[in-house]
């Protein structure tokens, strides 16, 4: 049997939890506005489709993946890269990330 190595990488948990906080957080619409921003003209198609998908239409990654037509391990890849291209702009535009 072959063992394959999984590794965590906790900055992608960390910029899941800012973005779900910089969507719930009806009080700071400047940082809600950034954050479509950077889906709108930093993601690639893809990525910001599935991103929409998941943060905005509350689908699952087996949903994204039955609805585009591939497997769930391709979803979690692009969100994973979606994930930490966001959290590097936020990063970017707000120094309290640093």
């Amino acid at each position: 049997m072959t063992r394959r190595n999984v590794y965590f990488d906790s900055s992608t948990g960390q910029a899941d939890s800012y973005i779900r906080h910089f969507l719930s957080d009806s009080e700071n619409s400047e940082k809600k506005k950034a954050l479509l921003n950077i889906i709108q003209n930093d993601l690639t198609a893809r990525q910001a489709e599935i991103i929409t998908l998941f943060y905005f239409k509350e689908m699952s990654v087996t949903e994204i993946a039955e609805r585009l037509g591939v497997t769930p391990q391709a979803v979690s890849k692009v969100m994973a890269t979606a994930r930490k291209n966001i959290f590097r702009y936020l990063r970017y535009t707000f120094k309290e990330f640093l």
